[in-house]
């Protein structure tokens, strides 16, 4: 959702008293919580602030004084609020939650949905669109950990169908938000909470207490977490290790080496470990072997994946694994002969016919996830580069200009550079933490230094003294002021093309429907040009023959000759102009349409 940063962003205003308690009740009624939760989750000085999403969804942000974001709305006239990151770290039992590995995380905060095969707990009940948080589930010392929540979104199936033992897939949790995207980069971003021992802390969401009927087991909910002594080190025996590399080498036969042709083999043993039998581990080994200590909680508990190795099993030795594995016909072993340059075995084949390997039932591997966090890095960097879209990527920018030079250079910012209005605002934020800045009495104001006061004070007439500004301000109102002295330039990028960068505020293309002619209604499209990737001959030919009226092209009137054109279209052809605007990659947003021609 918040991938790429938020479009067209808004001046936030403080909410009033009366908006505050609303806001307070829909959270207090909508995740059942009692009125001294709902003041910390909606504190006072609250601020909503709209935006567009990357997708061009409007949506509303509430803000803290301190502008970290709390909650979230996506759609128009949506009611559905989401908790942020920020609000999810005050009361971490807001939602009903499920629990992935650590190496699921950045594949999450980079945009991606939570799949099924990454759960690792989740609390029953759950019906599909239900809201839910996401945590890291993580081994450290032994003990079995549980992070915040990383990231918030809706269930895209029921819970019960996540406990098909890995062999249900899917996306589990469509993500709306998580941690380190831009709408967390919005605020104050601080450092991650430390994550909890399994064992130590209760959750107390009332939510999550719902037992799902019978003797079918079912991922842990939280209601379970907590109960009894703290949890013991899971950790599997020496023959279960074996019996994992077993299982591994059986993944790796009936998948990539089945159909490896005669000539990649024979393969040296190191790599043939290295390469195939390592990377086709189980993802989520308990749920393929579970633990001897542990036999009836295979779907509660985690194994790292990497604890499954040589050293770790019966064998010892990877000779010794791969000779038992040429005894069960599994694959043929040539020894290395005595003072041969080749020190290593040899596998010289594998046999993807044995009942072993038919029988064998395929698991999410270690391969599988690394492999969909890599297609996704690729996909994010190539939506970067416009690469992956025809709209035109387009961003309102700033430039310090004659007296903000010196507050950028005292802010720690680069004067000759561009900015966005959310990085202004970090700026400026970051400055005043650090400077402790943030007024004590009112935290909605800051207290004005000498740097920040110099660029703000109003010049008077001349021989008079200039008008000085007082000793604080609001957060957004300096903000807003010091964007104000800034100077306006804007970027446009084409698909596939270098961005270019233009001094001057951009503004949308003028499509707009008059009488002329006496009772003869014209489309006319002006300011195009900025766009880059309209002609004005080529757009008119165009829509001569989609419109089958004539098309005339002409300078702006008011405008410098050769600067600016006009495209004149016979007849009330808005809906058509815009069809072909957004198709040669503009953004809707930046298409203003008006008709001026009256009704008839």
């Amino acid at each position: 959702m918040f991938k790429k940063p938020l479009s067209n962003l808004k001046t936030s205003a403080p909410l009033r008293s009366s908006d505050r308690r609303k806001l307070k009740q829909r959270v207090i009624t909508a995740f059942n919580l009692q009125a001294e939760d709902g003041d910390v989750l909606v504190p006072d000085g609250i601020e909503s602030v709209k935006f567009s999403t990357h997708l061009e969804e409007p949506g509303v942000a509430y803000l803290s004084k301190e502008g970290d974001p709390l909650w979230f709305t996506i759609g128009k006239g949506s009611e559905d609020l989401i908790p942020t990151v920020y609000t999810l770290w005050k009361k971490d039992d807001l939602l009903p939650f499920l629990s992935t590995p650590q190496m699921v995380i950045p594949v999450l905060t980079g945009g991606a949905d939570l799949m099924i095969p990454g759960v690792v707990h989740h609390t029953p009940g759950l019906p599909e669109g239900s809201l839910v948080s996401i945590h890291q589930f993580s081994l450290k010392e032994g003990k079995t950990q549980l992070s915040v929540p990383l990231a918030v979104g809706h269930m895209a199936i029921p819970s019960n169908r996540l406990t098909a033992g890995g062999t249900e897939k899917g996306k589990a949790v469509l993500v709306a938000h998580a941690w380190r995207d831009h709408l967390w980069e919005m605020g104050s971003k601080p450092d991650v909470p430390e994550d909890t021992v399994l064992g130590e802390q209760k959750p107390e969401n009332e939510g999550a207490k719902d037992q799902e009927d019978g003797d079918e087991v079912t991922p842990v909910p939280p209601s379970e977490i907590g109960s009894g002594e703290p949890s013991q080190e899971v950790s599997y025996s020496t023959q279960e290790v074996s019996e994992l590399l077993a299982k591994s080498l059986l993944q790796a036969i009936s998948t990539s080496l089945s159909s490896a042709p005669p000539s990649a083999f024979p393969i040296p043993a190191t790599l043939f470990y290295t390469n195939h039998i390592l990377p086709s581990r189980p993802a989520f080994p308990t749920l393929v072997l579970a633990p001897s200590s542990h036999p009836d909680e295979a779907d509660k508990i985690h194994v790292d994946p990497q604890e499954i190795n040589i050293k770790a099993s019966s064998h010892k030795s990877l000779t010794a694994f791969l000779k038992a594995m040429d005894k069960l016909s599994l694959l043929s072993l040539k020894q290395p002969q005595k003072h041969s340059q080749q020190p290593d075995s040899l596998v010289m084949s594998v046999n993807a016919k044995n009942p072993l390997v038919l029988g064998h039932t395929s698991f999410p591997t270690v391969r599988d996830i690394e492999t969909k966090a890599a297609k996704k890095a690729a996909r994010e960097e190539k939506e970067k580069q416009g690469e992956n879209s025809h709209e035109l990527v387009i961003r309102e920018l700033w430039k310090p200009h004659q007296t903000i030079v010196d507050l950028f250079k005292g802010l720690g910012g680069d004067p000759s550079s561009l900015y966005t209005p959310t990085e202004v605002r970090s700026l400026i934020f970051d400055y005043v933490a650090q400077q402790g800045l943030i007024n004590k009495a009112d935290k909605s104001y800051i207290d004005l230094d000498e740097l920040l006061r110099s660029p703000l004070e109003v010049k008077a007439g001349k021989g008079k003294q200039p008008q000085a500004i007082g000793d604080f301000i609001k957060r957004d109102e300096l903000v807003k002021r010091i964007m104000a002295k800034m100077q306006n330039w804007y970027e446009v990028q084409p698909p596939g093309k270098d961005p270019v960068q233009k001094k001057g505020q951009l503004k949308p293309i003028q499509v707009v429907t008059k009488i002329r002619q006496g009772r003869k209604a014209s489309t006319m499209i002006t300011g195009f040009e900025p766009f880059q990737v309209i002609d004005g001959e080529e757009m008119a030919e165009d829509l001569r023959k989609a419109c089958a009226g004539a098309t005339s092209v002409s300078p702006t009137v008011g405008k410098a000759a050769g600067s600016s054109l006009e495209v004149l279209v016979q007849g009330k052809q808005g809906k058509a102009v815009v069809e072909y605007l957004t198709a040669k990659g503009i953004p809707k947003r930046w298409i203003d349409v008006s008709d001026l021609s009256g009704k008839k």
